[in-house]
């Protein structure tokens, strides 16, 4: 049987140079494709994100998400907040909150609607 190394989730969004902008602003490391599609790759620790341009994007529409697990969703929710903070357009990034299944979940909002859910498990080792 293969072997399934990793995964990305293919964000679309209405203006790639912001979005590319806007994940470095993350902390993401983002590469453009050199070809004739708008499309670019992000990658920050284990996580790989795609972005592929679609001009007709409706971010109440969109319903494109991840969910990341972390080390200290908190430590994440601050950093991210202070980084977006100043941007100039809606993307909220959610203080962490305990839930019932036992991790610590925030989440963050991109200009485009996409949502990037991250948590730390609350249980001990």
């Amino acid at each position: 049987m293969a072997i399934l190394q990793s995964s990305a989730a293919v964000f679309p969004v209405s203006d790639l140079e912001r979005a590319v902008r806007h994940y470095e602003l993350l902390g993401f490391r983002v590469t453009t494709y050199a070809g004739d599609e708008a499309y670019a790759y992000a990658r920050r620790d284990h996580i790989n994100l795609h972005f592929w341009e679609y001009d007709d994007l409706d971010p109440e529409m969109n319903f494109s998400s991840v969910f990341v697990y972390v080390d200290d969703a908190d430590v994440l929710a601050n950093e991210w907040q202070a980084a977006t903070a100043d941007v100039g357009y809606e993307c909220p990034t959610m203080t962490p909150q305990d839930t019932e299944y036992n991790l610590r979940e925030g989440a963050h909002v991109d200009g485009d609607g996409n949502l990037i859910r991250f948590a730390h498990s609350l249980e001990s080792d």
